[in-house]
This record gives structure tokens, C-alpha cells and sequence, in this order.
């Protein structure tokens, strides 16, 4: 497993629950892409709400239509890692879509430490 901590860069990725790689939702290919990549982690969480370039607004309330919700995928790792996953993005993201590059600290990551082990 990967050890991780101190500086880092999260990237985000802002996508459409309805956007499509191959017939496949884009945030599963770009977290199998990222664990393929070798990444530290990856997550996808869904908005209830949310507009985009097209300034439509998406709903996930009653008596809304509650299409195409906005996605979000984080990935955490080093800032060389992060970086060098950019290219697959590019090719994933050719219809458009919205990536963030953030600094962050990691200040915690991996399993608890066993009974009597020093934490990492």
C-alpha cells in the first residue's frame, strides 16, 4: 500500500451523472483508470444539485426532473502522481467537463495501527 503524508495535490473532477465512456459512467472509468494508475485513492460523490457551463440546473428535489446530477471524483496523492495522471484525463474528458488542482496536507492515510504498533 501506498504510504502517503505531508504535502499532497487532490484533484478534482467535475462531471454529469450522464456522461458516458464507452458506454461506461465516466467517474467509474476514471477511478479504474486511477487504481490502474496506481493512485493513492480515488472517491466519487454525488451532488443532490448543481449547474455547469450550460447554466442548467440540476436538481435532485421532488417535482424536479433530477437528470444528469453533477458528479465529483477526488483523487489524493503526490503532486508527481497526480500530474502524471493528467494525460488519461485529457482523453476522458474530450466532451468537457470541469479538473481541479488543489494543494492539501495529509495528515492521516491507511488502516489503523495495530495494538502496541507506533502510528506511521
Amino acid at each position: 500500500m501506498t504510504r502517503l503524508a505531508g504535502r499532497a495535490l487532490r484533484l478534482t473532477v467535475l462531471v454529469g451523472e450522464n456522461d458516458t465512456w464507452h458506454h461506461r459512467p465516466l467517474c467509474t472509468e476514471i477511478v479504474h483508470r486511477a487504481h490502474a494508475a496506481g493512485l493513492a485513492g480515488a472517491s466519487v460523490f454525488h451532488g443532490v444539485e448543481g449547474f455547469g457551463s450550460s447554466s442548467v440546473v440540476h436538481t435532485a428535489r421532488l417535482l424536479s426532473l433530477g437528470e444528469d446530477l453533477p458528479m465529483a471524483v477526488v483523487v489524493v496523492d503526490t503532486e508527481e502522481r497526480v500530474r502524471a495522471f493528467l494525460p488519461e484525463l485529457e482523453e476522458l474528458m474530450a466532451d468537457g467537463g470541469l479538473v481541479l488542482l488543489d494543494p492539501c496536507e495529509v495528515v492521516r492515510y491507511g488502516p489503523p495501527a495495530a495494538a502496541g504498533e507506533p502510528p506511521a
